[in-house]
């Protein structure tokens, strides 16, 4: 699998080299069908569906019969508010219903690094160095760098939770989506023509490759790392164990045998005595 690499900027728009890509989330074929499902579910979750429709028993109006059944020649009807009169019902209309759609975690994650791939492929991906020489948000300093860098278009920047002055300077641009690397979708990769993230962001997002085996390889050493056997945990926390000379039948306890009253030990009341006081 040929390197991949990404251009790098500075925060003024310089360039200042190449960047790495991590083949297993920028270097995979592109799954045409799970992007379009997954694009599909994002648009339908969406959608508000609010529609509502009467039906003829909603409409106001209509409860008695028109004219009586026989002996006038017209049409037979039973409502003025049937879904063939003008102001009546609507039959088999919309109603408020929910339109989202479940869609695989796998899924999601297939979507969006094939969405990913598919940018890389074609370079519309771009790195910044940093966004923390920005003191305060300034939308004239997002534009001064989209322009160094020679970035015309829709464009979606990915940015770390600390970089929140960068998200402020670039969401009031038209045509730049501006979030954090926990909101990236498939839609608004697949919608923009150039991706740029910093380069704190590309790290973050390549350190734990989801959805490969390089992740759960070391999801499963850190479960294994993550268990302790029964007799660590005890000595750790000072509980006891049965060996730990706690009592037990043969210790000397007080037994049945050891002295206590029992039912035959002149409690038990002789109930042939009671008859005869009776």
């Amino acid at each position: 699998m040929p390197d991949l690499s990404a251009e790098l900027y500075t925060a003024a728009g310089e360039r200042a080299g190449d960047v790495e890509l991590n083949p297993d989330i920028f270097g995979i074929e592109p799954n045409m069908d799970v992007m379009h499902q997954v694009v599909t579910a994002q648009l339908a979750a969406a959608r508000a569906g609010t529609h509502s429709t009467k039906t003829r028993a909603e409409v106001r109006g209509g409860g008695r019969k028109p004219w009586r059944q026989k002996g006038l020649g017209r049409a037979r009807h039973g409502s003025i508010r049937s879904p063939q009169w003008t102001g009546g019902g609507v039959a088999h209309g919309p109603k408020p219903r929910d339109y989202s759609q479940r869609t695989p975690r796998k899924m999601k994650r297939l979507a969006l690094r094939s969405a990913l791939s598919a940018r890389a492929s074609d370079g519309q991906i771009k790195v910044v160095e940093t966004f923390d020489v920005w003191d305060r948000p300034r939308t004239k300093n997002a534009v001064a760098l989209l322009e160094a860098m020679g970035v015309s278009g829709k464009v979606l920047l990915l940015a770390e939770d600390h970089e929140r002055v960068a998200i402020k300077s670039f969401r009031n641009i038209d045509g730049v989506i501006a979030s954090n690397l926990g909101q990236a979708n498939t839609y608004d990769v697949l919608w923009a023509e150039t991706v740029i993230m910093s380069k704190g962001t590309l790290e973050l997002g390549q350190s734990v490759p989801r959805g490969t085996e390089e992740h759960a390889e070391q999801s499963q050493e850190s479960r294994v790392e993550s268990r302790e056997p029964e007799d660590v945990l005890a000595e750790d926390s000072g509980l006891e164990t049965p060996d730990s000379g706690l009592a037990t039948p043969d210790s000397g306890l007080s037994t049945p045998d050891s002295g206590l009253e029992t039912p035959d030990s002149g409690l038990a009341t002789d109930h042939s005595e009671r008859s005869e006081d009776s």
